[in-house]
């Protein structure tokens, strides 16, 4: 692919190559200020109809994004010279990671957290404004202002606002890092550190005794390189310990060891007798005897910043995962010394953030893409700047603007339409806005959807859009086409009004009062504008009054229906927002554990409540409910060629029963799914479509087909059996009394007799 201009205004950047395994791929950066730190990654996609898996909850099966972007924390974050935490308990420098590599990360465990290997996917560079963090035990990391790490307080970013449109959840001295401090530097092989380790493998009897021979193959190429110690140098056992000691003046006591000496000794002796103690932790123990040696041992390890315990023969290393790590990286012997994969992920009081300062200049920053979203860097939690790979748009803004990374598949249009006429597509409905918002901010410059919906046109394939981007307004006229020759829904996002808290928790997304505007325009062209109202924040947007008023404004803007979403927090999300609660909104907290716990998701019967809400709302303003939503069901469906499965995030339970929400076609909007030909175009009722009944109605809407609907259509929820909240004549029991007079029931009391007797 020939780098271009970027289209629109605005200059492109340096033009890069993409560090991901896209052949033809660039990156490329605008100096406007609307995308001012946000790169492009443009690719030349293969296909761009995805499946969903058939073990997902969503109520569809085929999926398109022509986006796949990040709206959670911050791109290029911390200096070259950061050293990783290495999946074999090694550092290295961030610079010079590379995809592949492993690495160690962290995954939750109900409450807790957990070290578990990961890989690099991707490395990016650039440059930055550069601050320092520096902590109590001395570790000090430099990174962006953007970059997060994990404290006693959940994510924070390393600068931010306490009001105003910048405002996050950012680092303060009182905060503690989770982690386990600044990791040394592996010690390199100078003279002194190989002197140092022959003293410390013979005195530990390595020459005589069973020792790896790895450790043993070290000793002698040390042996060789020091001009002394033949004996060992050569492939010769016969030697006695004496012998050895006698043959060079390598193995005397200094008078002053250098520091690289103490390292090389611990590392000979442990090489040679030493090995990691299950009994004590997984922690270094060494089986010595002679006491001259153990003195050195314990005076060479507490230089060094480490307490011993000697019982008899054994000298143990006392602490926890930070020494054990602290000891394979600063003395590096032979013998493996473990990694922290398993370890609780902990944090003390050395971890205490004590000074944040801005450098005042621009430095080179790198930033990877990890396997499970974090990695550690210095010894601490850090976030994985870019985005999980199935971001999704119901997610709530981690407290930013949108500083992202945004994949462009440039030629989407083009491979649409390839896909869409091939012979094997069945012509179902597509999803769009399920994963990645498609008229997020990049649509402006890339436009890729009027070409997407111009192809989906012309070959009658009926689809659905949910999104919060006031943006689709552009294509209204698009839209209006395709909904002439098949089947179009078009759904927005609106939780609740209050501009003060969308600013707090959706910062990066057009205003609630502008969505409504969009949703007035499409309901005056004629669509069935459905709405997804999510978040509804408990405690926040969850009460009568703050539901009635939303829904009045959906209602007088012309929404066709609604279904309710409470907020659910999933990693990554549910830091930010904990953090943002606990400052904002102290009282709510308790309540907040007891409706969520340990889950992403409300329980069923809070979901119920704030579903009951909504309803009455809707009645009360003459506006349907898009239902309770549906689970999707498996198609026997060939995919197309070439489409890839792709996981979907967009699994939040249902309002009222726990399952999976309703895509846009699904919410009060008409969408066809079934029933069309693979040019799109509805078939003949009748015998010959196997998914109706001879009525002409399709089965899953049939009373045969339909066991939650009564005989006489009514979904038997709402019937009496089944809701002892209302009487027969289907009023609600608490407002019957109130409403109706003691001459009507005794009419209807009269009635019934009646009916009875003319049984």
């Amino acid at each position: 692919m020939t780098a271009t201009d970027g289209p629109g205004t605005g200059a492109a950047g340096p033009v890069r190559a993409l560090p991901l395994a896209l052949p033809g791929a660039v990156a490329r950066t605008f100096d406007t200020p609307e995308f001012r730190g946000v790169t492009f990654y443009e690719v030349r996609a293969k296909s761009l109809i995805n499946r969903v898996p058939g073990q997902s909850r969503v109520p569809f099966e085929w999926t398109i994004n022509p986006y796949r972007g990040c709206s959670h924390a911050c791109v290029y974050c911390l200096a070259g010279d950061t050293p990783i935490l290495m999946a074999d308990g090694t550092t290295r420098p961030l610079a010079d990671l590379r995809p592949g590599d492993a690495i160690i990360g962290t995954v939750r465990d109900g409450r807790v957290r957990r070290y578990v290997p990961t890989t690099v996917l991707a490395h990016w560079s650039t440059v930055k404004a550069a601050h320092r963090v520096t902590l109590h035990d001395g570790t000090t990391l430099v990174a962006s202002g953007d970059h997060r790490f994990l404290s006693d307080r959940g994510w924070k970013h390393v600068t931010g606002a306490r009001h105003g449109r910048a405002r996050r959840p950012h680092l303060t001295t009182a905060n503690r890092l989770a982690g386990f401090g600044a990791l040394p530097e592996r010690p390199p092989e100078s003279p002194a550190y190989r002197r140092g380790y022959l003293c410390g493998f013979v005195h530990g009897d390595g020459h005589v005794g069973p020792v790896a021979p790895a450790a043993l193959r070290r000793a002698r190429a040390y042996a060789t390189a020091c001009g002394g110690l033949h004996a060992m140098a050569a492939d010769d056992r016969e030697y006695a310990g004496a012998s050895v000691r006698d043959a060079s003046d390598v193995l005397d006591w200094p008078d002053e060891p250098p520091r690289a000496w103490r390292q090389g000794f611990v590392a000979g002796l442990f090489d040679a007798a030493g090995q990691l103690s299950p009994a004590g932790g997984d922690l270094p123990v060494f089986d010595v005897v002679d006491k001259v040696v153990v003195d050195w041992l314990v005076e060479c390890l507490a230089v060094l910043g480490f307490a011993t315990v000697t019982d008899g023969a054994l000298t143990r290393v006392l602490g926890g995962v930070r020494e054990r790590l602290r000891f394979g990286l600063m003395f590096a012997p032979v013998t493996p010394t473990g990694t922290v994969a398993g370890e609780l992920v902990r944090g003390d009081e050395s971890l205490r953030v004590t000074a944040i300062e801005p450098l005042g200049v621009d430095l080179p920053m790198f930033d990877i893409t990890t396997g499970t979203g974090d990695f550690i860097a210095a010894g601490v939690v850090s976030h994985n700047c870019f985005a999980r790979n199935t971001h999704t748009y119901l997610d709530l803004d981690a407290g930013h603007d949108f500083d992202s990374q945004i994949v462009v598949k440039v030629n989407a249009p083009d491979v649409l339409r390839r896909e869409l006429a091939a012979p094997s597509w069945p012509g179902r409905h597509l999803a769009m806005g399920t994963n990645v918002d498609c008229y997020q901010r990049a649509e402006g410059r890339y436009r890729l959807m009027p070409g997407i919906l111009a192809a989906l046109r012309d070959h009658a394939n009926p689809f659905s859009i949910l999104t919060k981007g006031t943006l689709i307004a552009r294509d209204l006229d698009l839209l209006t086409q395709a909904a002439a020759v098949t089947s179009v829904s078009v759904s927005m996002s609106i939780g609740f009004l209050d501009e003060a808290l969308w600013r707090s928790v959706e910062p990066g997304t057009p205003s609630p009062h502008r969505r409504l505007d969009v949703v007035r325009r499409f309901a005056d062209a004629g669509f069935a504008v459905g709405v997804l109202m999510a978040p509804i924040l408990p405690g926040l947007t969850d009460t009568p009054e703050s539901v009635d008023a939303t829904v009045a404004a959906l209602a007088a803007a012309g929404a066709a229906s609604v279904v309710p979403l409470p907020l659910h927090l999933r990693p990554g999300a549910r830091e930010w927002y904990q953090a943002w609660l606990a400052r904002e909104h102290p009282h709510l907290v308790p309540r907040y554990r007891q409706l969520y716990g340990d889950g992403a998701y409300t329980g069923q019967a809070y979901q119920r409540e704030v579903a009951a809400r909504v309803r009455l709302a809707c009645r009360r303003h003459g506006l349907p409910t898009g239902g309770t939503g549906t689970t999707r069901q498996p198609s026997a469906g060939p995919s197309p060629a070439g489409a890839p499965s792709e996981a979907l995030l967009l699994s939040a339970p249902d309002t009222a029963t726990g399952a999976a929400p309703r895509s846009p076609s699904e919410a009060g909007v008409a969408t066809t799914r079934a029933g069309l030909r693979r040019d799109g175009r509805p078939e003949h009722h009748g015998r010959v479509r196997a998914g109706r009944h001879r009525c002409g109605r399709i089965r899953a809407d049939h009373r045969r087909a339909r066991p939650d609907r009564h005989r006489c259509g009514r979904i038997r929820a709402d019937r009496r059996r089944a809701r002892p909240d209302r009487r027969r004549c289907g009023r609600v029991r608490a407002d019957h009394r109130c409403s109706r007079g003691r001459a009507d029931r005794r009419h209807h009391r009269t009635q019934a007799r009646h009916r009875r007797g003319r049984a």
